[in-house]
């Protein structure tokens, strides 16, 4: 068996689809793979060309939405889905008619599930994202999300918050995007401490936010199992108004 090592990126990922496309082989990523000594390893080097082929190859035979499932099915991150999105690809291209409505295929099925997982994390993202002010200025949140959402909540907040400069970080990736009033940037550091970064005015801010919440939350209206429900407890942390 060949299994094709890429370096983790979206277009490594399309390169390692049109290398590996006409071969039994698999896909993993070359810093989470464990050495098997019964396979025979072979290094994808990213190549734009070949990763904008596979991606138009895939615009004339799926529709806009069916693209953002195929790159959101990819950032969930979970076990092989590089080969689940390998065999979805060459049942797209082996078929002439639009297949992915076609849910009675297992592939096809399974990215529109895992899309569906991504979807709901990126629109907790969006909804439950809280910005501190930094003393440069910058508002920054920190996050820690089941799946690799950044890429996809890029516009609402560019969008959002265009009259000001925010940071969005990922503890768990250990990379954020930057908004600078302009573009958004990606930026890959380590991100272990945190203390002395805030605006002096930052816990006042905090503190009025938290008022606001008890004086304008009803407390005999207080639906715990439905809060948890639309709220998971696990991101309880990052809102000040449950601290």
């Amino acid at each position: 068996m060949e299994i094709y090592l890429y370096d983790g990126s979206f277009e490594g990922f399309l390169t390692a689809v049109f290398d590996s496309y006409k071969k039994q082989g698999v896909i993993r990523k070359e810093n989470a793979f464990v050495p098997d000594m019964f396979a025979t390893t072979i290094s994808v080097q990213t190549d734009l060309e070949k990763a904008d082929r596979v991606w138009m190859g895939l615009s004339k035979k799926l529709s806009a939405d069916g693209l953002h499932q195929f790159f959101a099915a990819f950032l969930s991150e979970i076990d092989v889905i590089e080969d689940q999105l390998l065999n979805y690809a060459r049942y797209i291209f082996d078929n002439q008619l639009s297949i992915e409505h076609d849910f009675g295929n297992a592939f096809v099925l399974f990215v529109a599930q895992t899309a569906r997982k991504v979807h709901r994390e990126k629109h907790r993202m969006e909804a439950f994202v809280r910005f501190q002010l930094t003393k440069d200025g910058i508002y920054f949140s920190l996050v820690a999300p089941d799946y690799n959402v950044l890429p996809l909540i890029i516009r609402h907040f560019k969008e959002r918050y265009a009259d000001q400069r925010w940071m969005i970080y990922d503890r768990v990736r250990n990379y954020g995007i930057y908004y600078d009033l302009e573009k958004v940037d990606t930026i890959w550091m380590e991100m272990d401490k945190q203390e002395g970064i805030w605006d002096p005015n930052e816990n006042d801010y905090q503190a009025l936010w938290q008022t606001y919440y008890k004086g304008a939350n009803i407390a005999g209206r207080v639906n715990r199992k439905l809060q948890l429900q639309h709220m998971p407890k696990r991101y309880w942390k990052y809102l000040p108004e449950l601290r």
